[in-house]
């Protein structure tokens, strides 16, 4: 999947550790770190909601298209 999670790059912008941001959030620590690894498949609009209201940001300071990432993964 082309799609990359800067998770871990707003997670340090905001000095916040994995923990603590899932408990603001409400899921658990092995969800996040499924996201922060980029091995998640999906994601609810209602958790990347509650993950930009926390870190203060935009889905798109979270989500990027790679193309390169695609390639990657298919080999």
């Amino acid at each position: 999947m082309g799609i990359v999670v800067n998770l871990d790059v707003m997670l340090a912008k905001r000095k916040m550790s994995s923990g603590e941001l899932a408990d603001k959030v409400g899921i658990t620590k092995a969800n996040l770190s499924i996201l922060k690894t980029n091995k998640a498949k999906a994601i609810r609009f209602s958790t990347l909601e509650s993950l930009c209201k926390e870190l203060d940001c935009q889905p798109g300071d979270l989500l990027a298209f790679d193309e390169e990432f695609t390639q990657e993964e298919e080999l």
